[in-house]
């Protein structure tokens, strides 16, 4: 979103308006004495343009960008019939809403576990597109750093919700293990077909190295937020005061992550904020539907999301037990998709149109969010309803998020990647959700 700010007026608005002042001068004096230059000579001139003559005066330069701003400040916004259009066309998941009060019926109807857990599956996937465009059009109204918070805020706004009603069922397993597989799948899984995708079409891509280790340093330390509590157990004999201090200690990690995450958003929006600004100059996104609309959109999707979730988490321990598949392989590779099918599609769209900052941007700065945000969130959401929800994951869990961070950091510390780079993280991703059917 970019805007000239108020007291600039850029080189061509200058040059045409002065342009079209001369020609209206020289149609006006036909006979009139030129310079050698070209120079209308002040013989019976005529009054030129008024906007050239403001462009000229110095003193009214900061009025006319002043205006310039006022005018684009009132753009038409859309009606409710172009808002509906719009979000009608949004995309071609919206055919999946069908499946919305489907799998409400299915819960009510009491059509089987399996058949509950796979429809309330498919009708999250367009709602989660829903809640992401409205997100987009509300920071759309908002100032630059309002709508970087907003995104920030509700960018993982489905992992969010499924994880608060599978937590409220005491699923504290099944919590962590999506909480990991959102970050796997991004990391190795998005980022690995961005960079496939996009190294068919283009040999060599680059990205902002800087931009990309900062996130890998953070990504880093948020994998430290659970090796310390891992590392803690196992160096502990067993007491039954163990998982008490284990609570405590996650409870203070997380305050000091959410800390790190207020630094890290006052750094890429404020002292760093040319870091992530793109090298190019971006068109202005138009809003496609009114402030009003989106916000409706946002708390009608947010509420939706949270009906379907509750009977897609309610359906989990049957839908294991008729399939005997154990909860990881939920956790860590199904529940993941639902939330992030939408955006992993945008990603890889834009990665093929060698725009590699802007998908690396949703893959890890996704990741990030989860690791720095969301899971330090659920721990305390946790401590204040009475759930046990530690830093303490699976010691497979934390172990193959360790080396995935591993991999992704080593992949992009040169700013450039290639097909290659793409087939391997694929290749890791592809051992562990192998491993993880498999787990007994």
């Amino acid at each position: 979103m970019s805007s000239h700010t108020a007291g600039s007026t850029t080189s061509g608005d200058r040059a045409r308006l002065l342009a079209n002042s001369a020609a209206a001068a020289a149609a006006a004096v036909p006979n009139a004495t030129y310079s050698t230059f070209g120079a209308l000579l002040p013989t019976s001139v005529p009054p030129a343009d008024p906007a050239a003559q403001r462009l000229l005066d110095p003193n009214a330069a900061l009025d006319d960008g002043v205006e310039l701003v006022a005018d684009r400040g009132h753009a038409k916004s859309p009606t409710l019939t172009e808002s509906v259009r719009a979000t009608i066309k949004l995309s071609y998941l919206n055919v999946l809403l069908v499946f919305v009060p489907l799998g409400m019926l299915a819960d009510f109807l009491e059509w089987g576990p399996i058949w509950t857990f796979w429809l309330n599956f498919l009708a999250i996937v367009p709602l989660a597109k829903l809640l992401g465009f409205a997100t987009e059009e509300l920071a759309l109204h908002t100032s630059e750093t309002m709508g970087g918070l907003l995104n920030a805020t509700f960018g993982n706004a489905v992992e969010v919700i499924v994880s608060i009603v599978a937590l409220q069922q005491g699923q504290v397993q099944v919590v962590q293990a999506s909480l990991v597989g959102s970050i796997l799948s991004n990391l190795l899984l998005v980022t690995g077909f961005c960079f496939l995708c996009g190294g068919y079409y283009h040999r060599d891509q680059f990205f902002n190295a800087t931009a990309a280790n900062t996130s890998g340093s953070l990504l880093t330390i948020a994998v430290m937020s659970l090796l310390v509590p891992c590392a803690f157990v196992m160096s502990q004999p067993d007491s039954p005061l163990v998982q008490d201090n284990l609570l405590s200690i996650s409870h203070g990690i997380a305050v000091i992550m959410l800390v790190i995450y207020g630094f890290y958003l006052w750094f890429q929006l404020s002292t760093h904020a040319s870091l992530y600004a793109p090298e190019t100059e971006q068109e202005t996104e138009e809003q496609q539907v009114s402030l009003l609309f989106a916000g409706s959109l946002l708390l009608l999707s947010t509420v939706t999301v949270a009906i379907n979730s509750e009977f897609l988490v309610s359906s989990i321990e049957g839908m294991t037990e008729e399939w005997n598949m154990n909860k990881s392989f939920v956790g860590l590779i199904l529940l993941p998709i639902v939330g992030n099918a939408a955006e992993h599609v945008t990603a890889v769209t834009v990665a093929m149109k060698n725009k590699l900052d802007l998908a690396l941007g949703v893959a890890i700065g996704s990741s990030m969010q989860i690791a720095l945000l969301v899971i330090p969130i659920l721990v305390i959401i946790g401590w204040a309803i009475g759930q046990p929800m530690s830093l303490y994951f699976q010691t497979f869990d934390t172990t193959v998020l360790f080396i995935s961070v591993l991999i992704t950091v080593f992949l992009i510390q040169d700013g450039r990647s290639n097909w290659l780079e793409g087939m391997l993280m694929l290749a890791a991703y592809g051992m562990i959700a192998l491993t993880v059917f498999f787990q007994v």
